[in-house]
């Protein structure tokens, strides 16, 4: 009789070791992204800056300098000048990136290039090959001034463009070799922000660690959309980028996402609300609180990057800008990050 008794325990012991070595062996699942993008500043930030957006339970924080593009005529890229602000020149934004890690959040660094005149960088086409030369040369010195920042800061994620369709396009090994110099001195994730209407057809998904994109996809015609509503308009896309994340085996990573707090927030949401629509706090709240729930549990989603948080207070406030800063999105956000 003892002698089975210990059998049997040998047995459930051995058993009990088996099992805890297979759970010992399965993959961590990644933590997802819980990004809030900050607006750069005029001056220095100080540790007051950085507790708003750690209010919001996010892990992560997007780091916007520019570089400015006259027009087509004169296509350099200009940054790092006097004339910006303090946080969108090298030495701010190393210093802006220092701060969040200090405080325990990690950091995507998305330098961007803004034409004059607000004319959209996915429609860059220049009027000859001497001007493209320009833009080619003026773009590869900025993005690589701050990928070399992006390394020195040991930056999570660095963000190699966003939304140059038509210059992606026209030079497609320019970007090959773009990504190689990069690589070199970069040693981090690095992804790419395709606007939602083309990301598809970007053809170098496969040298990148994430599927970036700017995820201002319509998914209501209605002034105040209900959750339900919301989330039903966001069925065709969730068909979109799944098959999109299985094709290349990358995650997707929402580089910028987010509504106004205006009528029909849901209908077009790359555009800022204009004097047409009225201040709807309620379906930014809305349409936010859908994605959560039809997008943040998909097993092909890495995180996103709420767009966007301000340091300082414009001259009109908050009012129907993106940002849920003193709206009651705000707290849809941080219990979203808190739940995911």
């Amino acid at each position: 009789m003892l002698l089975k008794f210990m059998k049997l325990f040998i047995s459930i012991c051995f058993a009990a070791v088996i099992l805890s070595s297979c759970d010992a062996q399965k993959p961590t699942p990644p933590e997802l992204i819980k990004g809030i993008s900050f607006v750069a500043t005029r001056d220095t930030i100080n540790d007051a800056v950085v507790q708003p957006i750690k209010n919001y339970n996010a892990n992560y924080v997007s780091v916007h300098p520019y570089g400015f593009m006259r027009d087509m005529e004169n296509p350099a890229v200009n940054y790092n000048s006097s004339r910006q602000w303090w946080g969108e020149r090298l030495a701010g934004t190393k210093s802006t990136i220092d701060i969040f890690h200090s405080k325990g959040l990690r950091v995507m660094l998305k330098p961007q290039i803004w034409i004059g005149r607000g004319v959209y960088t996915g429609t860059i086409e220049m009027p000859d090959e001497s001007r493209w030369d320009t833009l080619a040369a003026t773009y590869e010195r900025f993005i690589m001034d701050h990928a070399q920042v992006a390394e020195q800061t040991n930056t999570e994620i660095f963000c190699i463009g966003t939304e140059l369709e038509s210059f992606v396009t026209a030079r497609p090994e320019y970007w090959n070799d773009l990504v190689k110099k990069i690589r070199s001195v970069y040693k981090g994730k690095l992804t790419y922000a395709g606007n939602w209407d083309s990301y598809k057809h970007v053809p170098f998904w496969d040298q990148m660690d994430y599927i970036g994109i700017d995820a201002y996809f319509p998914v209501s015609d209605q002034k105040t959309p209900d959750v339900a509503t919301a989330k039903a308009g966001w069925s065709s896309w969730m068909d979109e980028l799944s098959s999109l994340s299985r094709k290349h085996n990358k995650k997707i990573l929402f580089a910028e996402y987010g509504y106004t707090s205006a009528d029909y927030a849901g209908k077009e949401p790359w555009k800022s609300a204009d004097e047409t629509q009225e201040s709807n706090e309620q379906a930014q709240q809305q349409l936010l609180q859908a994605q959560y729930d039809t997008i943040w549990n998909q097993e092909w989603f890495a995180g996103g990057f709420l767009w966007k948080h301000h340091a300082e207070q414009g001259r009109r406030g908050f009012d129907k800008l993106f940002t849920p800063q003193g709206k009651i999105g705000a707290t849809t956000v941080s219990e979203a990050y808190s739940r995911f």
